[in-house]
């Protein structure tokens, strides 16, 4: 896949501030006394490097080498093991928790989400902890994304001047199209990936088929109950 525009990656960490996630599965990670934690899709490393401890193993996985590349500079970043790849290059285990935040989930299209959950299986201890979310179709966000208006911000390359397009091309599988011109530079760069939006029934479904039992389903990081308007669908399973 083509990998993310550097100056773009920049700004990832102020696009997406550490928040109620970060602050869930930090909890979580020391309430059941992990010593291993695994997280699948880390990007620019903000929540994994936060998870560092004495005596706690990390890593982080994602196919971006210029998200890892930013990941292994920041602050905690040389005590975070960072490996190139997805759920196929998880080195050995076992992990006592693994976890996938920033809607990665969605980005993992089928069959690659069943074998995804596959591979997590394995890499998890028997009673170990997979936590992760994704948006919950029936609140169907994108409608709100691709209505804004563009904006422009300042950056260190001079104005970005962003939009975004959405198409939904079947239901539950969404074309985004996010659009970034730096205007001094008369440069225009487009990037294009595709979300799974699923059902809860059908993530508990792929759960248990691939032999996890789900404990709960939240609809926020702050564990609100799962409505039908709630914007997320926060799944904490265990291992079988």
């Amino acid at each position: 896949m083509p990998d993310y525009d550097a100056r773009l990656v920049e700004l990832y960490d102020t696009d997406n501030p550490a928040g109620p996630d970060l602050d869930h599965v930090r909890e979580l990670a020391d309430a059941i006394g992990a010593t291993s934690v695994l997280d699948l899709g880390c990007g620019t490393g903000l929540v994994t490097a936060a998870l560092v401890r004495p005596g706690r193993r990390v890593v982080g996985v994602d196919p971006s080498a210029t998200m890892l590349a930013y990941a292994a500079r920041r602050p905690g970043g040389d005590r975070v093991t960072w490996v190139h790849g997805d759920s196929r290059d998880v080195p050995d285990g076992p992990f006592d928790l693994a976890l996938m935040t920033g809607n990665v989930a969605q980005h993992i299209p089928d069959p690659a989400w069943q074998r995804t959950l596959a591979d997590l299986h394995d890499a998890l201890r028997p009673g170990g902890v997979l936590v992760f979310e994704s948006r919950n179709p029936r609140v169907r966000a994108w409608e709100a994304w691709a209505g804004a208006e563009p904006t422009t911000r300042p950056t260190d390359h001079g104005p970005l001047r962003e939009w975004t397009e959405a198409e939904e091309l079947e239901p539950g599988r969404v074309l985004l199209t996010f659009s970034n011109e730096l205007t001094d530079l008369g440069e225009l760069v487009v990037e294009r990936l595709t979300l799974e939006f699923r059902e809860r029934e059908q993530l508990e479904r792929q759960l248990a088929e691939a032999g996890f039992d789900v404990a709960h389903v939240w609809g926020d990081w702050s564990r609100s109950p799962c409505t039908d308007d709630a914007p997320l669908l926060v799944v904490e399973a265990r291992r079988a």
